[in-house]
């Protein structure tokens, strides 16, 4: 499998995203078709094996039948000026929702609210604005700024994990009108139900990588009983398709997804990329192509690292795979 199935690709960001100017990650060819190796590298080899299955999962066995052929999405904007968030969702491919980041070290509240005021011109008034803090902030100081940015924004869908954990999104919820999403509490949590039991969020965001594939997605959100968000792990357009395919296959399908991320992405992995279009990216795979490959091949040193970090993450014992 580490021989000619195995490419190590790398490519820069438009913006930074993440704390990351630059995002690679490994693509496996199976019987089934291309899959996508990309945990970050915070992720250690225990965690990243839930990644893994995710991998084997689309290579080896493929995805369930979708319901739906069209996927509606976001468009996400980075912590960015606001003149560049204006034109980020202007140039998103028609999309009418839009994901905000928010509590960027070193920005100030001022910052955040010109982001999200240039976001809403930009989308109009029918347009839909959620953040995302990456639980950066504590319970007080997020009643404070979610009520400020509830303004600037004209209304926020919701707002994505803004304190860390589940207490604390129980304890936020019963304190802001603004509906709460859990995604680190979800995707990191040795229990993801806990979000349930504490009624800690109002619905919750599912990321095929992290939580081991698309199949297990789907029994999750069924176990879960939440309205679901699809989003992505900034992968290429090969691991965009998963999560594409987790939405297709949901029973309900009430937000727009967090999958239009490919336009963060200076380039891809392929000349036929997954984007929105008139604000949705259709159902299908993607199969990278050698001119896009020949230019996104990753250097020698990073080849070699994610080689190796497959290499320690095939090696895990059956337990630790399934406890990842």
């Amino acid at each position: 499998m580490l021989a000619g199935d195995v490419v190590v690709w790398s490519v820069p960001l438009r913006s930074r995203f993440r704390g990351l100017t630059v995002r690679d990650g490994v693509l496996v060819r199976g019987d089934a078709g291309w899959a996508e190796f990309s945990p970050f590298w915070d992720y250690d080899d225990e965690e990243s094996a839930s990644w893994w299955r995710a991998t084997r999962e689309a290579a080896d066995e493929g995805w369930p039948a979708p319901v739906r052929d069209r996927v509606p999405v976001n468009v996400t904007v980075p912590a960015v000026d606001a003149a560049t968030a204006r034109r980020i969702v202007l140039a998103s491919g028609g999309c009418r929702t839009a994901k905000v980041k928010v509590a960027e070290p070193g920005q100030s509240l001022s910052d955040e609210v010109a982001r999200l005021e240039a976001v809403r011109d930009a989308l109009g008034p029918g347009g839909a604005v959620r953040v995302d803090a990456n639980a950066a902030w504590d319970v007080d100081e997020a009643v404070r700024r979610l009520a400020v940015l509830d303004r600037a924004a004209g209304g926020l869908e919701y707002a994505e994990q803004p304190v860390p954990t589940v207490e604390d999104l129980a304890a936020l919820r019963r304190r802001t009108h603004v509906p709460i999403a859990a995604d680190e509490s979800i995707r990191r949590a040795a229990d993801p139900l806990a979000v349930a039991r504490a009624g800690a969020a109002d619905l919750v965001v599912l990321k095929v990588q992290p939580l081991g594939g698309v199949r297990a997605c789907l029994e999750l959100a069924e176990r879960i009983g939440l309205p679901v968000v699809v989003s992505s792990a900034l992968e290429s357009s090969v691991g965009l398709a998963a999560g594409v395919a987790l939405a297709a296959a949901l029973p309900e399908l009430p937000y727009a997804c967090g999958l239009g991320t490919g336009r963060l992405l200076a380039a891809d992995v392929t000349l036929d990329p997954l984007l929105p279009v008139d604000g949705a990216l259709p159902v299908r795979a993607v199969v990278p192509d050698e001119a896009a490959l020949a230019a996104a091949v990753a250097p020698d040193d990073v080849a070699a690292r994610w080689r190796e970090r497959v290499r320690r993450v095939c090696a895990l014992p059956a337990r630790g795979r399934d406890q990842a």
